[in-house]
This record gives structure tokens, C-alpha cells and sequence, in this order.
């Protein structure tokens, strides 16, 4: 009887489209630093899923950066099924992205008390923004 385990070899892995999975980058892709656009991305979007993360990122003033909100608003193709089944934690994540476009949201989340909710909000699961 054939061993059921996988192997990550391609044909054990599910079609995606054509797409190699992202730890196999195409020969074609640009390395930056050795890892591909793609995991670069990915794992920034993951980090937006901590309120600690967000603080460091108001605290530094990045959030008020026009060029800094464009990529935000160009993440936003993280929230497409093809590419939400990569997220650790996808509702943290894309709730963080959806919040990082109100400008209210991005002057609060410097508040410790703001954090704290978020974070108490995040381990049960539903992070809600009340700080309306």
C-alpha cells in the first residue's frame, strides 16, 4: 500500500492554476534578497494581523506616508481567494487591511488602549474596531 504522506512534490500538491506553490518560486521571478515578491508580501500582510505591529507603524509615522497608503490599498488583492488561502490568519489580516484605509482607525490604533482592545478582540477570534 502507497505511503499517504506528502511529499511537495508537485503532483502532490493541489492545481493552482498552473502557479508553483510560493516555497517553489518560477525560474522567472525576480529574487529581492532571495525570496520572491510573493513571500516578501505575504509576509508582511501576516505581520498587519498584530495590533502591536500597527502601533510600531503609527508610531513611525508610516501610516500618515501617501506612498505608504498606496501599498496598502494595493494589498487589498490579498482579500481574492486565490490568494487568502495563503494567510495565517486571514481575519486579523484582512480585517487590519480593511481598517489600515480609514484614516480614523490609523491616528487611534496609537493609542495603547486602542491595542489592547484589538489584541483582546484578536484571541477571541473577532477583532472589531468600536473605538468610534
Amino acid at each position: 500500500m502507497a505511503d499517504a504522506t506528502l511529499t511537495n512534490e508537485p503532483s502532490d500538491l493541489p492545481d493552482t492554476q498552473s502557479y508553483p506553490p510560493p516555497f517553489k518560486p518560477h525560474p522567472s521571478d525576480t529574487l529581492y534578497g532571495g525570496y520572491t515578491r510573493f513571500e516578501l508580501e505575504l509576509e508582511f500582510v501576516t505581520m498587519l494581523s498584530s495590533p502591536l505591529y500597527l502601533n510600531h507603524l503609527a508610531s513611525l509615522k508610516l501610516l500618515q506616508a501617501p506612498d505608504f497608503l498606496a501599498y496598502l490599498t494595493y494589498l487589498q488583492y490579498w482579500s481574492r481567494p486565490e490568494y487568502i488561502k495563503y494567510l495565517n490568519y486571514p481575519g486579523p489580516t484582512l480585517r487590519a487591511l480593511e481598517l489600515l484605509q480609514e484614516e480614523r482607525f490609523r491616528t487611534e490604533i496609537l493609542s495603547p488602549e486602542v491595542v489592547g482592545k484589538l489584541m483582546q478582540e484578536g484571541v477571541r477570534g473577532s477583532v472589531e474596531f468600536q473605538g468610534r
